[in-house]
Formats: structure tokens, C-alpha cells, sequence
């Protein structure tokens, strides 16, 4: 399968959902590459036509079965990643959302091989996504609740 995300002539816009509940955030484990056995947010490329917030509630439904609503930023990142000959061979802006959790159960699809609730200093040795514990706290704090 040719994957038109490789080896892009520009960057692609993404988002992800810190989902707050009870001191807990939603982390998500990848099943698949670039980043499989990675721990992250839930989230994904924002479609032509989408809001920054109707890609962040999509995304999140269709990978976790969640109903969510973002609250506000909690941050951003840049994933770029580069051939040994220096080729960008991925390049992502990913955007991060605070949100609450409406309803739901967590259940994950097949890009997702695991999922859970995990208190913030749970996050520690666990291997993630650069900057996401910093993104975590932020989330807590935009949304005004305490791990």
C-alpha cells in the first residue's frame, strides 16, 4: 500500500484529545508503524473542509468509540522524520486539545492495541510521544483540574 503521507512535499495538519476524566487522561498505545508500541493521544489528520475541533471529535470517535468535547489548546508538536540521507520522510503538525469526556467506553480500533485511563506520573517510563507529559499537564490546567 502506497501511503501518500510519506515523503510529503508538505507538512500535514493533525490533532490530538487529552481526555480528562477523574484525574485520569486517555492514553492510547499505536499497532501500527511509523510509531507502533508508542504511547500518545488519541488523533489523527484533519480533513479538507474539517474544523480544527470537528477533526478532534472524529478522530477521537472513530480510533476510541469516545464522545468528547475539546475545551481549548493544551499545545502543540511537530513530528518530522528524516531518511539517514537527510529526505524528510514524515512531517506532521499535530495540534493538542484539552477535552472532557461526554460518554462512551473506550474501545479501540485497529490502529489501536491498547487503551487506558492513567493518572499523570503514571506516564513516567512509559514510552510516548515526545513532549506528552507536558502536553498532560497542560491539558489539566485548561481544563482547571487536578491529578
Amino acid at each position: 500500500m502506497n501511503d501518500p503521507r510519506a515523503f510529503p512535499d508538505r507538512p500535514y495538519l493533525a490533532v490530538s484529545a487529552a481526555i480528562i476524566d477523574n484525574g485520569r487522561v486517555l492514553i492510547i498505545r499505536r499497532a501500527r508503524p511509523p510509531v507502533i508500541g508508542i504511547h500518545t493521544l488519541p488523533g489523527g489528520v484533519v480533513e479538507s473542509g474539517e474544523t480544527l475541533i470537528e477533526a478532534a471529535i472524529r478522530e477521537v470517535r472513530e480510533e476510541t468509540a469516545l464522545a468528547i468535547e475539546p475545551a481549548g489548546l493544551a499545545g502543540y508538536r511537530e513530528v518530522i522524520t528524516r531518511e539517514p540521507g537527510g529526505r524528510t520522510e514524515r512531517h506532521f503538525v499535530v495540534l493538542c486539545f484539552a477535552a472532557r469526556l461526554l460518554s462512551g467506553t473506550p474501545t479501540p480500533n485497529d490502529e489501536i492495541d491498547e487503551i487506558r485511563w492513567c493518572r499523570p506520573d503514571e506516564l513516567k517510563g512509559m514510552k510516548t510521544t515526545d513532549g506528552l507529559a507536558e502536553i498532560v499537564a497542560t491539558a489539566f490546567t485548561v481544563l482547571g483540574e487536578t491529578p
